[in-house]
């Protein structure tokens, strides 16, 4: 039988938990690890924060769209070293501020409420596993965080859903999308992981049966 080959997690599991799509690398690529990344997610949740206080998240045309653009100045800093004293903070602030933009704008536009937790519930899911592989030492594929847009892909999913009135639409779509992604990989994952005798078994030991 073939198993699926999991990956080993990785120095600095800090970085891991930020769930960074495919412009949150890129920017960090540009910057070349030279930005720490507390100060940018901080000036980033600011803003965002500012402009949903305000209705933003509400109003139609262009102004839907700054949450997000404001968030992605948080991504020059996802090359660097997750190695600083506060840094710890960086993934929940991302998370709080994806869930809480989501959110905003879903109510802002009417969805309905079981929808707008089916979405954050799928999120919400997707983050959870990734944080117990990682205490598990178990590291999810690369493509998995491409193919689940990563936090920034996902908010500018739903800022671009808003500009074309479609939000509702985009919520049950991309709640779909999400919960088959994530709970079909996060499945075949755990089902492929090694028992617990499997280690002591490859060294030739007799695995504890208590």
């Amino acid at each position: 039988m073939t198993t699926v080959q999991m990956t080993t997690a990785p120095r600095g599991t800090l970085a891991a938990y930020r769930d960074d799509g495919v412009l949150s690398r890129a920017m960090g690529a540009l910057v070349a690890g030279q930005l720490p990344p507390l100060p940018p997610v901080l000036a980033g949740t600011f803003v965002t924060a500012v402009l949903l206080l305000v209705g933003v998240a509400g109003a139609d045309g262009l102004a839907v769209f700054a949450p997000a653009v404001a968030l992605l100045l948080a991504g020059p800093g996802s090359s660097h070293p997750h190695d600083g004293r506060l840094d710890w903070l960086v993934p929940p602030i991302l998370r709080l501020t994806e869930y809480g933009f989501a959110a905003a704008v879903g109510f802002a536009h009417g969805v309905p409420y079981w929808l707008i937790f089916l979405l954050l519930g799928a999120m919400a899911f997707h983050h959870y596993d990734l944080v117990y592989r990682l205490r598990q030492r178990v590291y999810p594929p690369v493509w998995l965080a491409t193919a689940g847009f990563g936090w920034d892909g996902r908010m500018l999913l739903i800022a671009l859903g808003g500009l074309a009135g479609q939000v509702t639409l985009l919520f049950a779509l991309l709640s779909l999308y999400l919960w088959g992604l994530f709970g079909w990989e996060s499945v075949t994952c755990w089902l492929a992981a090694p028992g617990p005798g499997a280690d002591a078994a490859e060294a030739g030991e007799p695995a504890d049966a208590g």
